[in-house]
C-alpha cells in the first residue's frame, strides 16, 4: 500500500493542493495539483543510465490539454486530441524553460515531463498550475533537479498588479506576465503588455517573483515528507584534460574570434576544431579523448574565451561594444503583388514579412478548452535552414518556430486597430532569410513595417531588441543586440519590445541560477535606448501607416441594419444572400448583431451590394426617384419593382404626359424605367409615376423647368 501525501496552502485567495502517491505511482515523481477546480497531473520519468555518446541534456515536457477537463468533445472527424495545439506547444516550452538550466551540470540522462490538464474550472489558466506541478513532481522524484522553482501569473489594471488574475479578469488587464524562479532569482519571464514603462514592467516580475516564492516554500515542505531518495549521481570530471585541449585549440579559436564576418569565423572556428579533434581523438592519437567529452570540452573553452574577453575588455566578438546595435537597414514595399511587405535587416540577421489582408471568411477557428473562438489576427514565423548556411529538414512549423511567431504576435497586437476602425483579418508571415542573432525581434520590426505598408492603422511602429548577459562572479556584463554565439555562449536571452511609448513584451531566459533585480533593471535601460535607436532606423523607411490600402487588398465596407431585418436580407435558406454575392461579386458577411461586412477589391461590386441591401433594410422615401423593372402589365398601368422586393403600380394616367390608350403603348414587362414615389393610397398600396421623371436621365422633369 502506497503512502498518500496531501498539503494544502492558501495562494493569492484560492487554495492551491499537491498530492502524491495515489496516481502514476510507477512514475519517478507524479504529482496532482489543483488550483481552485483547475487540475493537472504532472510525472516525471528519467533513465537511470545516459545514452553512450550524449553530448546534450535530452529533456522532453509535454504539456497536454484533454477536452474532458472543461466538459467538451474534441472537433474534427475523430473526436479526440489529435497534434498539439498552439497553447500546448507553447506552455510545454514556458515550463521547459525554467526547469532545464537546474538539472545538475553533466547531467545527460534522457527525462521526459508529462503534464495532463484533467479539469478545467474556466477560471484558472492551467499552465501555472501545471509548472508548479512539474516543479513539486520533479522535487520529489530523485532525479538530480536543483529547484524547485514556484511560477505565477501578474496583471495590471487602475495602477495595481493582480497575481493569478481569474481568466474572466485578464480582458481588462493591461498585462499579461507569466514568470518562474527560484528562492532566490527570477529564471523565465514572458509577458505581453499595452504599451506600460520599464519601470511597471520590473514592478511586476517582482510582484510574481514574490508570489513564487511562496509556492517554493510549499513545495519544499511537500517534498520533506514524500520525496525519493535522491539518485547517486556524480558528475564526470574532466578538468584533467582541459590543458590538453587548450594546448592543441586555444590559439586557433582566440583567432577565430578575432574574426568579425560571421561565416569566416564559422569556417575558422570549424578548421580549429576538426584538427583538434583529429589530434585529440583520432585514432592516430596517443592518449584519445572520447569524441563527445572533447566537443563539451572544446564549447567550455570557447565559452571561456569570449566571456573573458567581454568581461575584461567590454569587447565583443564581432568588434562592438557592450551598447553598440549592429548597422540596419529597413524597406518597406519590396513586393509588388503583396498587400503590405518590408525587408528588415540588422548586421546578419534578416527577415521578409508579408502582410495579408483577408475577410471574416479568412477568420481562424480555435478550439480550446474555455470554448470555440475567432482569431483575426495571425502572425507566422518560418526559418529556413538557409538562413544560416546549413541544410535541413523542411516541413511543418517545430517548438521554435511556433514559440518565436508568438512572441512577435504579442509584441505587436497591443498597436492594432479595433475591428470596428479596421475590419479585416491580418495574417503576417515572416521569413527569416539570415540568422545571426535575435531574428523574432527582427520579425517584430518587419511586422510593424509590413502592417504600416499595407495601410494598417496601428497606433506607433513596434520594435524589438534581444540583449544578452555575461555573468562571472561578482563581475557582469549587459548586452545589446547579441550574436548568435553570444546567445549560446552567455548566460541569458533577454527580448524586449516595444514601441516609443513603453514595453509591449518582454521574454526573459537564464540559463544560471537566475539574475538580480538590479541586473535586470540595467537590462531594461539598455534595452530602451536600443529600442529608440532601432526605431529612428526604422523611421527611415516609413514613419507612419499608408493613407491608403494597396491596389490588390480588398476593400471592406461595414453597415448596420436592425436585427428585424437580418432575415430578410439572409433570405429562405440563404436564398437572398447567396443572389447578392453571385450578383455582385461581394463578399457579404453579416453577424447576429446585424454588422455586415461587404468584401471586394473592386469599389462597384461594393456599391452595387450596399444598394442592394439597402433597398431591402431601407424604407423608400416619398418624393424620390428610383429606378425599376417592369414585371408585370395590366389594363390600368404597370406594376414596376423599385425598391428591392418591394413592387408600386404606376397607374395608365402616370404613364406619360399625354393620354394613353394602352398600357403596353408605352412599357412591356421587363423595361428599364425611371419612377417618382408619390405616396401611397388608404390601402397602403404603393403610388408610382413615370410622366414626372426624364426617362432618359431620371431627372424629375417638373425641376428642370423650374431651373429654366
Amino acid at each position: 500500500m502506497f503512502q498518500i501525501t496531501r498539503k494544502t496552502m492558501t495562494w493569492a485567495g484560492r487554495e492551491l493542493t499537491l498530492e502524491t502517491g495515489r496516481i502514476a505511482r510507477q512514475a519517478d515523481g507524479a504529482v496532482l495539483a489543483t488550483y481552485g477546480e483547475t487540475t493537472v497531473l504532472a510525472t516525471v520519468v528519467g533513465k537511470r543510465e545516459q545514452k553512450p555518446g550524449q553530448d546534450f541534456f535530452p529533456l522532453t515536457v509535454n504539456y497536454q490539454e484533454k477536452g474532458y477537463a472543461a466538459g467538451r468533445i474534441p472537433g474534427g472527424f475523430f473526436k479526440r486530441e489529435g497534434r498539439p495545439t498552439e497553447k500546448e506547444t507553447l506552455t510545454s516550452r514556458l515550463i521547459d524553460r525554467p526547469i532545464r538550466p537546474l538539472f545538475a551540470p553533466g547531467f545527460k540522462n534522457e527525462v521526459q515531463v508529462v503534464l495532463t490538464v484533467m479539469s478545467h474550472d474556466l477560471e484558472n489558466d492551467p499552465d501555472i498550475v501545471a509548472m508548479v506541478g512539474a516543479s513539486a513532481a520533479l522535487t520529489i522524484s530523485g532525479v538530480p533537479f536543483m529547484g524547485p522553482i514556484g511560477a505565477a501569473r501578474v496583471g495590471y489594471k487602475d495602477g495595481n498588479y493582480i497575481v493569478n488574475p481569474p481568466l474572466p479578469e485578464m480582458e481588462g488587464t493591461e498585462l499579461d506576465l507569466v514568470m518562474a524562479g527560484t528562492a532566490d532569482a527570477v529564471m523565465m519571464v514572458e509577458s505581453e503588455a499595452s504599451e506600460l514603462s520599464e519601470d511597471v514592467m520590473l514592478g511586476a516580475v517582482m510582484e510574481g517573483h514574490k508570489a513564487s516564492k511562496e509556492v517554493v516554500d510549499f513545495i519544499i515542505s511537500f517534498a520533506e515528507q514524500c520525496a525519493k531518495e535522491p539518485w547517486d549521481f556524480q558528475a564526470p570530471d574532466y578538468s584533467d584534460l582541459m590543458p590538453r585541449v587548450r594546448a592543441e585549440a586555444e590559439a586557433g579559436l582566440r583567432d577565430a574570434y578575432a574574426l568579425t564576418d560571421k561565416t569566416e569565423r564559422v569556417a575558422k572556428l570549424n578548421e580549429v576544431k576538426s584538427a583538434a579533434k583529429e589530434k585529440l581523438a583520432g585514432e592516430d592519437a596517443s592518449d584519445p579523448i572520447d569524441g563527445a567529452v572533447l566537443g563539451g570540452l572544446l564549447k567550455e573553452l570557447e565559452s571561456d574565451i569570449v566571456r573573458t574577453q567581454v568581461i575584461e575588455t567590454g569587447g565583443r566578438i564581432d568588434g562592438r561594444t557592450t551598447t553598440d546595435i549592429r548597422p540596419i537597414v529597413a524597406e518597406a514595399g519590396i513586393l509588388p503583388r503583396s498587400h503590405g511587405s518590408s525587408l528588415f535587416t540588422r548586421g546578419e540577421t534578416q527577415s521578409i514579412v508579408v502582410a495579408t489582408l483577408g475577410t471574416s471568411d479568412d477568420e481562424q477557428f480555435i478550439d480550446a478548452l474555455e470554448g470555440t473562438y475567432k482569431e483575426n489576427f495571425l502572425l507566422h514565423y518560418n526559418f529556413p535552414p538557409y538562413s544560416v548556411g546549413e541544410t535541413g529538414r523542411m516541413g511543418s512549423p517545430g517548438r521554435r518556430e511556433i514559440g518565436h511567431g508568438k512572441l512577435a504576435w504579442r509584441a505587436v497586437r497591443a498597436v492594432l486597430p479595433s475591428q470596428e476602425e479596421f475590419p479585416y483579418v491580418i495574417r503576417l508571415v515572416s521569413e527569416i532569410t539570415e540568422s545571426n542573432g535575435s531574428s523574432s525581434m527582427a520579425t517584430v520590426c518587419g511586422s510593424s513595417l509590413a502592417m504600416m505598408d499595407a495601410g494598417v492603422p496601428i497606433k506607433r511602429a513596434v520594435a524589438g531588441i534581444a540583449m544578452g548577459l555575461i555573468l562571472e562572479g561578482d563581475k557582469h556584463a549587459v548586452l545589446s543586440d547579441i550574436l548568435g554565439d553570444e546567445d549560446h555562449l552567455g548566460d541569458m536571452d533577454f527580448k524586449v519590445a516595444g514601441t516609443s511609448e513603453g514595453v509591449t513584451s518582454l521574454q526573459m531566459d537564464i540559463k544560471v541560477a537566475g539574475i538580480t533585480e538590479d541586473i535586470m533593471k540595467t537590462a531594461l535601460g539598455q534595452a530602451k535606448d536600443g529600442r529608440m535607436h532601432i526605431l529612428g532606423e526604422m523611421n527611415k523607411a516609413l514613419t507612419e501607416s499608408r493613407d491608403d490600402l494597396g491596389d490588390y487588398a480588398p476593400r471592406i465596407e461595414t453597415m448596420t441594419i436592425p436585427k428585424e431585418k437580418i432575415r430578410e436580407v439572409i433570405g429562405s435558406g440563404g436564398k437572398v444572400i447567396r443572389e447578392i454575392v453571385e450578383t455582385t461579386g461581394a463578399k457579404v458577411n453579416i453577424d447576429d448583431e446585424g454588422v455586415i461586412k461587404i468584401a471586394s477589391s473592386d469599389k462597384s461590386e461594393i456599391e452595387a451590394a450596399v444598394k442592394w441591401i439597402k433597398s431591402i433594410t431601407d424604407e423608400p422615401e416619398v418624393g424620390e426617384i428610383y429606378q425599376g423593372k417592369v414585371v408585370k402589365t395590366m389594363d390600368f398601368g404597370a406594376f414596376v419593382n423599385f425598391f428591392g422586393a418591394r413592387d408600386g403600380l404606376v397607374h395608365i394616367s402616370q404613364l406619360a404626359a399625354n393620354r394613353v390608350e394602352k398600357t403596353t403603348d408605352v412599357v412591356k414587362e421587363g423595361d428599364q424605367v425611371w419612377v417618382k414615389l408619390l405616396g401611397f393610397d388608404d390601402r397602403g398600396k404603393t403610388k408610382l409615376s413615370m410622366k414626372v421623371v426624364d426617362q432618359e436621365t431620371g431627372k424629375e422633369i417638373e425641376k428642370e423647368k423650374k431651373d429654366d
